[in-house]
């Protein structure tokens, strides 16, 4: 499909004549990647057929886990266990080696989450997370009622005892990625179509929030987001994936076929990135690693 060049400095990152290349289809709405070095693997949600689907290179796609909660973002903590954002159950769930389900975050002062829709897990072991309305819907999640008047971003400490509201100011929060060094917290904005940056202080709450980049145009919104090893911000947007420099610097776009909703780095070196969008899946070589899950 070609890129959008709007800065040269894109080029640096991916050769402007990289393909974007189709992997499967089939599904309903595909969201939240994550690759599993170890299996070399790529678990990624397809949120209203309620699975969890595994694609490898070997097999191609298969079911991983189902039911599933509907769940949307995914990514596993420090021990490697399975971390799941689930819309149908309203919480953030931890898989264990063995198999066991656990819940580990459901409510915020007594009240129901929304829906949590992305979650990623810093050095420290606290999870951030973010919790728009979105899974409150048949298609995405059981229909109901939201008890909480607020959108919120939150952090659940190491030791899973507290969860910590961080900002509520949010229309729909979405995707959120640290910066390489974790000093910075980004996290967009689906329905004002911007991604806000956040300094990230020594007990893990967030200050200075300011707007980082913007999006315009039609078929497609802010939705999953991850960095490169130098800085620069993948998120998904209008036509594909968009590009920022860590100055906010808008580089371009990867051009896609179908509406991206959701993106992460894997294979072996970590430069190869994976992108959910639609009905399907695909991947492009970059020229750049990206941040590793662990």
């Amino acid at each position: 499909m070609g890129l959008d060049i709007q800065d040269a400095r894109l080029v640096e990152l991916v050769d402007a004549d990289a393909e974007m290349e189709w992997l499967a289809s089939g599904c309903q709405f595909t969201e939240g990647p994550l690759w599993n070095a170890a299996g070399k693997f790529l678990l990624f949600s397809d949120i209203p057929a309620n699975t969890v689907r595994r694609w490898d290179a070997t097999l191609g796609m298969s079911v991983f886990r189902e039911p599933s909660g509907k769940s949307n973002g995914l990514t596993y903590d420090k021990q490697g266990c399975f971390i799941a954002c689930e819309h149908a159950n309203r919480r953030v769930s931890r898989t264990h080696p063995d198999g066991e389900v656990v819940t580990i975050a459901s409510h915020y002062e007594g009240k129901r989450l929304n829906s949590p829709n992305d979650v990623v897990v810093k050095s420290d072991g606290s999870l951030y997370f973010t919790d728009p309305p979105y899974g409150l819907s048949s298609a995405y999640g059981v229909e109901a009622e939201k008890e909480l008047d607020f959108q919120g971003v939150y952090r659940l400490s190491p030791d899973g005892e507290t969860l910590t509201l961080l900002i509520d100011d949010f229309d729909r929060p979405n995707g959120l990625c640290f910066s390489p060094d974790e000093s910075i917290l980004y996290i967009n904005d689906t329905e004002r179509m911007h991604i806000r940056a956040f300094d990230v202080q020594a007990d893990g709450t967030l200050a200075n929030g300011r707007v980082f980049g913007v999006e315009e145009g039609e078929n497609g919104k802010p939705d999953g987001m991850k960095v490169d090893v130098r800085g620069n911000v993948y998120l998904t947007g209008p036509g594909g994936i968009w590009v920022f420099a860590p100055d906010g610097t808008h580089l371009g776009v990867l051009f896609l076929p179908e509406r991206a909703a959701n993106l992460a780095w894997g294979g072996d070196d970590w430069k190869t990135l994976f992108i959910t969008a639609s009905t399907s899946l695909y991947r492009i070589r970059c020229k750049v690693a990206g941040v590793a899950v662990p």
